[in-house]
């Protein structure tokens, strides 16, 4: 893979829509334990733990659950700027977001990416307190930091390439369906940290976004979250109860705000930055891919997920059906 003239270091944050900003404050930071860096009439800026900048997670009044954007920070302000004429060359739809149009950000490239997911790139923040060893102030729930988004998509195979060939995104894991000739990419654990994934590209009804996924120190911070968020009356958002992934080896937790919007509380995943590599290959038809235990998921976590914005218009953008692949 070619160096690119540019840096993407990671997932930083994601915007999400709410309808009821109060009901979502006390889910996110009561329950949640997430950090109200400041809020408006409109938004809920939220950061974690680990952040020392002004929010990780944008909560948004608007009609439905849906995504606005996710966002990765990359290392120079330059980097905008290359990324702005990639995507020209590429014909993808862009546009720039001013300095403060999202709360303590600076400037920005918002695209839709080929799949339909909202993107954004940024350089610059607002600092903020950085709560880890204000210990006497964590709540039961700690969550450290944004890990990962999990993006459902029709066309994986377009997709994949792009990120890896125009944005310099290398793979941890990927799940195959059929056999021999007939075999075909069906997921993809994508990354720019040095971690499992800060993608993940899902074959499906799409464009749709399945969720926001939170790191944490180890499976018991899990388990004394969903005990926290029961105790707070939260069981029937607790929707897929923890286990441990095959794909990623990651231990975990799903859940889903009072809008539907999904989280997941993720620990447990490996180191995958040396230059030697080899994505780990699963099939589709594995019971210990999705969970290593055998347990199947939920009919809601295999179908339901939420729309995405279009980035000029804010319009929620209709999921289209799956794509048939075309044999050779």
């Amino acid at each position: 893979m070619s160096r690119k003239p540019f840096d993407i270091v990671r997932l930083h944050h994601a915007e999400v829509t709410v309808t009821d900003l109060e009901r979502a404050r006390h889910f996110y930071c009561e329950g949640l334990g997430l950090i109200e860096t400041e809020s408006d009439d409109n938004h809920i800026y939220l950061r974690a733990l680990e952040d020392a900048n002004h929010h990780c997670l944008v909560l948004t009044k608007g009609e439905q659950a849906s995504l606005n954007h996710i966002s990765y920070r990359v290392s120079s302000d330059q980097d905008l700027d290359e990324l702005d004429q990639l995507f020209s060359r590429l014909g993808v739809k862009k546009r720039w977001v001013a300095p403060g149009e999202e709360k303590g950000q600076g400037r920005a490239l918002r695209i839709q990416d080929p799949g339909g997911i909202p993107v954004e790139f940024f350089y610059e923040m607002d600092k903020a307190e950085r709560m880890l060893q204000k210990f006497h102030l964590h709540h039961q729930v700690k969550i450290k930091r944004i890990d990962h988004a999990n993006c459902l998509i029709t066309n994986i195979d377009e997709l994949y390439d792009w990120y890896s060939n125009h944005l310099g995104f290398r793979t941890s894991e990927y799940t195959v369906k059929g056999e021999g000739t007939d075999e075909s990419v069906w997921a993809a654990w994508m990354h720019r940290k040095p971690s499992v994934h800060d993608l993940a590209l899902i074959s499906e009804k799409g464009p749709r976004y399945h969720h926001t996924g939170f790191w944490m120190d180890d499976a018991k911070t899990i388990l004394d979250a969903c005990d926290h968020l029961a105790s707070l009356g939260y069981y029937r958002n607790i929707e897929r109860t923890p286990g441990r992934h095959g794909t990623s080896n990651a231990f975990f937790v799903y859940l889903r705000d009072p809008d539907g919007n999904r989280v997941e509380l993720y620990t447990g995943d490996y180191f995958t930055n040396d230059p030697d590599w080899e994505p780990v290959k699963w099939h589709l038809d594995d019971p210990q891919r999705a969970t290593f235990w055998g347990a199947a998921p939920p009919e809601s976590w295999k179908k339901e997920a939420v729309p995405v914005q279009d980035i000029l218009t804010g319009d929620l953008i209709t999921p289209q059906p799956l794509k048939t692949r075309e044999k050779a």
